[in-house]
């Protein structure tokens, strides 16, 4: 879909205005000085004087059909260039989607917003002291977001703001995320370092040794610098993949690393695939205290499972998820995915009955991305998904049915390329909320990333500038290089501590 932009020539605005217009097409291209094979042209008129003034018009290249929109702002103080232009680029695209929506007939729930973490717009506001209705009337007349999503972003605030008080507080605190890179198969949508464990064992062991090393040289760092940890997340990948003695040597490295992994809020480790969870590994899992763990059925239906790649049966996900439960694991989540291939209402439906036969304390509702590098997203023909409309439905039972069964949303975030441009939600039973999860979609502290693929988030404890490192990807790269970026991660620490 070509788009020809006339009045305006910044191209700042390029960003902005082609991922609103992703949310109604297909690879979008923004033109700002000519192109002979538009699909449609948006004029923008465009005055900064003493208000914000915008008028878009939208005219079809073959078509009568013409659309306008108009929206007025007063200014709002503004310190830099950056939030002057953040307040234009706003008004623009407020009048751009009106114009997209009159000629798709689409209406965008989360309306101009395209960033993954909409939360942080009622935290930040919270925090400099605005009225919850001003707040409100903001989201809703000048962002256009639908007065239902904003009610869910209030109660996931509130619902954060009751499980951790002190979430404006935690700037001098880490929490440490620990990638493992290896799954027994990897699923279709998948674009995590997760690598085919089968016949791989000098690849774990090489891997390991430096993800010992990594534990080792950041506990002595927090210890040097007397920083407490808020929790610890064992993602990957399926961090249950290797093998128990290897688990059991890897939380002892953990204890005896760390400092005071005892008084840690939370310890997490996704044991999101069944077929890599026995009793051994749950026995060292009790050992350690650890008790929050993931088990991902992402359907109930099993020509989906093996749609999408994943290689253990519907009937080994409600039996490892006994096994747990018998074992003493008191806080389980599990992960349902909305749109997967040839899933529709029925579908899902199926699923959250089966969900409720097992009332896990934790529930992530997640809808389906095609990220770029996924299997799905380069074979698209292959993977047919439910249309807009349907899939907004899957939401809304997911949403009625959370409610019904005393769950209740404590985090969100939205991802690109998302169906319907809808979003990821987790819920919990009371109590039952993933802290670490709520410190990643917040961004209140740093969080420390510690093996293959592992992202840090550096975020400075006084400005809120956040910097962003990764570990190499690919197992072999990784193990070549850990020293260098553990080295790295602590110069970066070093600098903001």
């Amino acid at each position: 879909m070509n788009v020809l932009i006339k009045g305006i020539e910044d191209e700042r605005f390029e960003r902005p205005l082609r991922l609103i217009a992703n949310l109604f097409f297909e690879e979008t291209a923004i033109h700002f000085h000519s192109c002979d094979d538009y699909d449609f042209c948006v004029h923008i008129e465009l005055s900064i004087e003493d208000k914000i003034s915008t008028t878009a018009t939208l005219t079809g290249k073959s078509s009568s059909q013409s659309f306008s929109s108009t929206y007025e702002r007063d200014w709002m103080d503004y310190e830099s260039e950056k939030d002057r232009f953040r307040q234009v680029k706003t008004a623009v695209s407020h009048v751009y989607l009106n114009v997209l929506q009159d000629l798709t007939g689409i209406r965008q729930k989360w309306g101009i917003l395209t960033g993954i973490r909409p939360t942080k717009l009622l935290h930040k506001q919270k925090q400099l002291g605005t009225p919850k209705e001003e707040v409100h009337k903001m989201l809703k007349e000048e962002y256009l977001i639908t007065d239902g999503k904003i009610q869910l972003m209030q109660n996931i605030v509130d619902r954060q703001l009751a499980v951790v008080p002190d979430l404006y507080n935690l700037q001098d605190e880490v929490s440490i995320y620990i990638g493992i890179p290896f799954c027994p198969t990897k699923c279709a949508y998948c674009t995590f370092p997760a690598y085919a464990i089968l016949g791989k064992q000098g690849r774990v062991d090489s891997f390991l040794a430096g993800l010992h090393y990594e534990i080792q040289e950041m506990g002595r760092w927090l210890k040097e610098k007397g920083i407490k940890i808020t929790t610890i997340y064992y993602g990957g990948g399926t961090p249950t993949s290797i093998t128990a003695e290897e688990m059991d040597a890897l939380y002892d490295e953990m204890y005896r690393s760390f400092p005071d992994v005892h008084n840690v809020r939370e310890v997490t480790v996704e044991a999101g695939r069944p077929d890599t969870i026995s009793p051994d590994k749950l026995e060292v899992l009790n050992k350690w205290n650890i008790d929050r763990i993931s088990i991902n059925p992402q359907s109930y239906t099993q020509e989906t499972l093996k749609a999408i790649g994943r290689h253990h049966t519907v009937e080994e996900t409600i039996d490892k998820f006994h096994l747990a439960r018998n074992m003493g694991m008191n806080n389980i989540n599990m992960d349902l995915i909305i749109g997967l291939p040839g899933e529709e209402v029925p579908e899902l439906q199926h699923s959250l009955d089966e969900t409720e036969k097992l009332m896990p304390e934790s529930l992530t509702v997640h809808t389906l991305s095609f990220k770029r590098a996924s299997e799905m997203t380069k074979n698209k023909e292959k993977y047919k998904v439910a249309d807009r409309l349907e899939i907004e439905k899957m939401m809304d039972l997911a949403e009625k049915w959370t409610e019904e069964h005393g769950y209740e949303p404590y985090y969100l975030y939205r991802q690109k390329n998302i169906l319907g441009n809808l979003e990821n939600v987790g819920y919990a039973l009371p109590e039952q909320d993933s802290i670490y999860n709520i410190m990643i979609m917040e961004e209140v502290q740093t969080i420390i990333g510690i093996g293959c693929g592992a992202a840090s988030k550096f975020i400075d404890p006084r400005t809120g500038k956040i910097t962003h490192f990764a570990n190499p990807k690919e197992p072999n790269a990784y193990n070549l290089s850990f020293k260098e970026y553990t080295d790295k991660k602590i110069n970066i620490l070093n600098e903001l501590f």
